[in-house]
């Protein structure tokens, strides 16, 4: 198994991902949006959190209606944040991209939130349409390669760069669309934590030899601990494949003992999409969400908890066959290691900041020295 081109989630043909942030003025914040192509992908939930967030996760039901969606949205905010979805429906409606109903369409945007209120320094400094249109103009950008040859209609010229001149905050957006999907405090992961560290969006895909690929982008909010208790090291990346994490090393035991972060009951959140690009059922999108939780339960210790609202996506492009018994649980295995090393790539792409340090900063000994 090798990891894809850029080791993201834009590995899997037909997605593509942007994010905007708000920093600045009160705001440390930010919106990730998931563009599936124009026909959708199809798509399932797990919702494991005791906490969560969320927007249109009981039509993902195989059960229920529709089985394609058209963005998945992931957002800080808490559940203020779930405006942001708002403006990337507004933007899909204004393309023509929807389920199709009588007078017009209807776009499909589950959406699911982290709890991040006030790590900017005030408490209502919250994503919201806005930032979501900036979010979709970022992975809608025409001016990057597509990597399923489909043009993507943008919706209008909303800015990605600029100030808000009631806050002073900065708005940023970046895209990707056969590059990566980007790792660090961008986007939805502008203002997480991940048990005393700063947290983020990381990603990373795999080829499995048959040639399918699977890929997850996670935004690493956890009020959990993403550390191996045994050695300070990154839970996970033993996960990683060959090379991926070979620049690490256990920290000096100085270091783990002088790690000492705040106890205190929080309010968090880790949330994602795993996606690949064959052809799945609703019901085998929603096997392999749930099997990604146990690749989040391996980098994240305790997973699903009472503040929690951990909750994953799964999602299949189709532009592959679909898997004979053997490829699928080739899928699912492989759907829960690429969720454990996004979430170490997460962590370890993460800028420090106030009451959060960088995981290299607390352990600048778990870098290996170049000789």
């Amino acid at each position: 198994m090798r990891p894809g081109p850029s080791n993201s989630l834009a590995d899997v043909a037909g997605l593509r991902v942007g994010h905007a942030q708000r920093v600045g003025g009160g705001y440390r914040t930010g919106t990730t949006v998931v563009l599936a192509p124009p026909s959708g992908a199809v798509a399932g939930v797990d919702v494991r959190g005791a906490a969560p967030g969320t927007r249109e996760t009981e039509l993902l039901d195989p059960r229920n209606l529709v089985s394609r969606v058209h963005a998945v949205v992931l957002t800080g905010g808490s559940a203020y944040g779930l405006s942001a979805a708002c403006g990337v429906m507004e933007r899909l409606a204004d393309a023509g991209i929807g389920y199709p109903v009588a007078g017009g369409v209807v776009p499909i945007v589950p959406a699911a939130v982290i709890f991040d209120l006030g790590r900017g320094g005030t408490f209502r400094a919250v994503p919201d349409a806005a930032l979501g249109t900036a979010a979709y103009d970022a992975a809608a950008d025409t001016s990057a390669p597509s990597t399923a040859g489909v043009p993507w209609p943008r919706g209008g010229t909303g800015s990605l760069d600029g100030a808000l001149p009631s806050t002073g905050a900065s708005v940023q957006g970046t895209g990707a669309r056969g590059g990566s999907a980007g790792s660090g405090s961008l986007g939805a992961g502008t203002g997480a934590r991940a048990g005393g560290l700063a947290g983020g969006v990381g990603t990373a895909s795999a080829v499995l030899p048959g040639g399918a690929t699977v890929a997850a982008l996670v935004v690493a909010n956890p009020v959990g601990s993403v550390l191996d208790p045994r050695d300070g090291t990154l839970a996970g990346a033993r996960y990683g494949l060959p090379g991926e994490f070979d620049h690490l090393q256990p920290p000096l035991q100085g270091e783990i003992d002088a790690w000492h972060p705040e106890n205190a009951p929080s309010f968090n959140t880790t949330i994602g999409v795993v996606a690949t690009d064959l052809t799945l059922t609703k019901a085998q999108c929603g096997k392999l969400a749930a099997v990604a939780h146990d690749g989040l339960a391996r980098a994240i210790r305790p997973a699903h908890t009472m503040t929690d609202g951990d909750t994953i996506f799964g999602l299949a492009t189709c532009e592959g066959p679909e898997p004979d018994h053997d490829t699928l649980q080739e899928i699912l295995a492989a759907g829960a290691d690429v969720f454990s090393r996004a979430i170490a790539h997460a962590v370890l792409a993460a800028t420090g900041h106030e009451d959060a340090p960088a995981y290299l900063d607390v352990f600048p000994s778990a870098q290996r020295k170049q000789s």
